[in-house]
């Protein structure tokens, strides 16, 4: 009888008993659980789609935070802590810096056999939590921030002596606090209390640890993470799979635009001051809104959101079967070469970098990726302050503009890119073909940074006072800034006190002080202001002569601005998923993985991480106004010069697409086919026509959309 079974023919019991320990333990490994506890009423969520669901949930919150918040509340941190555009710039590059360093040994040992990705990505989301801890942390580790209290900014000229007397007592801090002292009742009062430090331009280093948290936790998601979603779904299966994942992602970003700008109407310090005291409203340059929240709950969220990550196993059930099923369609594009050499050691490294580098179109459409993704990253750190500064919006509305630009295009550009590649069953060389075109295309849509809005009147900064001679227009320069006249000359201004406010002339002013104005009068979200010396009242019927809100602008571009815009994000998404699939098709199948990982490491070193700071150095070129502090640094930019920016805006675009289109017509040049095909099926008849494009490995090619946006 024994004999008879096949399976067991010529083993000794003991041989079939070691056999199902060792099946047991490989059953046990593809568990859910943690540990040892593994319990049976859990085992339902051990499978693709419920990795899938907590993968999409990780990526949505890496979105969420790194494309979302920190984007949002940028010019925010700038005026509260007194940064420089630079200062910000080299923050948003931290999140690339920490993503390239962590790239190699993350890929190289969670690649490995054996190595548990979902512990390596739940570690990682683990340090996405701690860096929005840490980005939130300048808020509890500094003073309450309170703009200006009533008596403190109006012109005193012409008052009583015995009735008050104004004397700085103390100057703190980047804002200089005034101590005001009413010898009457010979108290003190604050004009401008934001915290204790002597400087808070410290707080650019937090900011920046934070991001190397981010970029650091952020890394396993988009690597480990794809290939453990692809390595247990089907061939068929796979692309669905991802496009659930990578829309998940896109949507992360448009929650976090919409959410932070919502957050950004709540007061800054709503728990420690009662703002109805302050008379503002979130349309006030000096409004501080409420940055910190999202990043505080996204933490939390991320904490939580850890734990069912760190239950799944290796590999999940099935899985074998799967990877045996999964047909290698690699080609070899050397004729003299039937199989390429493989690179399995880590010594072997540097012949495999080598190997890659002598790929003509390979290095091209890297090059190709870091000038697009230099535009990207660009973009999505300034365009908020591009678009809130031309147009004279609030944060809140630029936020919202930036998602309703960014989210649609980033997302249907990159859905319509993979569909292209598949409806046309394009080939290597058509691939490169077409991001050529929509790289051209979106070059003509960088002319939309042309539309600039003039500045708004700002006496003293932009214009000449109304009521002296002393200066006109033709005398103001970037280097002159002239906010004292005739009108204001006996009111003892400070500069150190910036709180704008907008006369009936449509003219913008340094604070109450410098238009003149004597009488202050708080209501219950803002303030007016009456007697203004420096103000020609057009509608002296409405009782008051000035507000502390922002004057309207009479530019009629922001709608065109939007559509264009639109059309540049949608042209430049369109062309991420090709590049990238055609990237992946021009290296052999074993070197693909480090074909990406090698494109990584090039885009942010060439692109994402440089481009921040470009940015930012060049927009703080444009500033006519700068925050004046107690140790004679300049500390935030107040007003920009809105033709200058727009313009140093273009030029980078321009630059950036230029670039683009020469590389990737270089990648299409020098693309050589593969000289051994694949056997034609009936619809396939160009002998370039070596990889099919619905190939399991081309499904990464969505890899860099999320990572370029950072």
């Amino acid at each position: 009888m024994d004999n008879n079974n096949g399976t067991n023919q010529g083993q000794t019991p003991s041989t079939i008993d070691q056999r199902s320990a060792s099946t047991d333990t490989f059953m046990g490994s593809q568990s859910y659980g943690w540990y040892r506890y593994k319990p049976k009423c859990l085992q339902r969520f051990c499978t693709a789609k419920w990795a899938l669901f907590w993968l999409c949930w990780g990526g949505a919150m890496q979105g969420l935070i790194v494309n979302g918040f920190i984007n949002v509340v940028i010019t925010t941190i700038e005026r509260r802590f007194g940064l420089r555009s630079r200062q910000t710039g080299l923050v948003a590059s931290g999140y690339d810096i920490a993503s390239f360093l962590c790239l190699v040994p993350v890929t190289y040992f969670g690649g490995r056999l054996g190595a548990s990705k979902p512990r390596i990505i739940a570690w990682g989301i683990i340090l996405l939590g701690m860096g929005s801890l840490t980005f939130a942390l300048p808020h509890f580790l500094v003073g309450p921030y309170r703009a200006t209290t009533p008596t403190t900014g109006t012109c005193n000229a012409g008052m009583d002596d015995s009735n008050i007397t104004l004397q700085v007592r103390s100057i703190r801090n980047f804002t200089c606090d005034i101590v005001i002292t009413d010898i009457t009742s010979n108290r003190d009062y604050i004009a401008d209390e934001t915290d204790g430090g002597d400087n808070l331009s410290w707080t650019v280093w937090l900011f920046f640890a934070a991001q190397l948290l981010h970029g650091a936790g952020a890394s396993p998601l988009f690597t480990l993470g794809v290939t453990y979603i692809d390595e247990n779904v089907s061939k068929k299966m796979s692309s669905v799979y991802l496009g659930t994942y990578y829309t998940m992602t896109m949507l992360g970003p448009a929650v976090g635009y919409v959410l932070g700008g919502q957050l950004l109407l709540i007061y800054t310090d709503f728990l420690q001051i009662d703002v109805s005291e302050l008379s503002l409203t979130s349309a006030s340059k000096v409004w501080i809104g409420a940055w910190w929240i999202g990043f505080v709950f996204a933490a939390i969220a991320c904490f939580i959101l850890a734990i069912p990550i760190f239950g799944y196993p290796t590999s999940l059930p099935g899985s074998e079967k799967l990877q045996q099923e999964k047909i290698s369609e690699a080609y070899n594009a050397n004729k003299n070469v039937d199989q390429p050499t493989a690179f399995t050691k880590f010594k072997e490294l540097p012949m495999a970098l080598t190997s890659l580098l002598k790929n003509p179109t390979f290095v091209f459409l890297n090059l190709a990726g870091a000038s697009e993704g230099m535009i990207i990253a660009g973009f999505a750190a300034f365009l908020p302050k591009q678009i809130e500064n031309q147009f004279s919006i609030s944060p809140v509305w630029s936020a919202l503009l930036m998602g309703l630009i960014t989210v649609p295009a980033g997302g249907g550009g990159t859905f319509l890119g993979g569909y292209l590649v598949k409806k046309f069953n394009l080939n290597c060389a058509g691939i490169i073909r077409l991001c050529l075109v929509v790289t051209i295309i979106a070059t003509v849509f960088t002319s939309c940074f042309l539309l600039s809005c003039p500045n708004l009147k700002f006496a003293g900064v932009t214009t000449g006072y109304r009521k002296t001679s002393i200066l006109n227009e033709s005398q103001l320069t970037k280097f002159t800034i002239e906010l004292e006249a005739d009108c204001n000359a006996n009111c003892s201004c400070s500069k150190y006190m910036y709180d704008p406010i907008c006369g009936q002339d449509n003219v913008m002013y340094y604070n109450p002080c410098y238009a003149g104005c004597s009488i202050e009068i708080a209501h219950n979200e803002s303030k007016s202001y009456r007697d203004c010396g420096c103000i020609k009242s057009t509608t002296p019927e409405f009782g008051f002569e000035a507000t502390n809100t922002m004057c309207s602008s009479s530019c009629q571009y922001l709608p065109y601005f939007v559509a264009l815009c639109f059309i540049l994000m949608l042209f430049t998404f369109l062309a991420t998923m090709p590049a990238l699939s055609a990237t992946l098709r021009c290296v052999y199948d074993d070197q693909r993985s480090f074909a990406l990982g090698i494109q990584w490491i090039k885009v942010r070193l060439l692109g994402t991480i440089p481009a921040p700071m470009i940015f930012g150095t060049l927009i703080d070129e444009t500033c006519i106004l700068w925050q004046e502090t107690c140790d004679e640094q300049a500390g935030a930019c107040l007003v920009y010069e809105n033709s200058q920016m727009s313009r140093y805006m273009w030029m980078l675009a321009l630059t950036g697409k230029l670039c683009s289109v020469v590389f990737f017509f270089a990648a299409w040049w020098f693309y050589i086919p593969p000289k051994q095909v694949l056997p034609p099926t009936d619809d396939s008849t160009n002998p370039k026509d070596d990889i099919n494009s619905t190939s399991p490995i081309s499904t990464v090619e969505s890899v860099m959309v999320v990572t370029s946006t950072s």
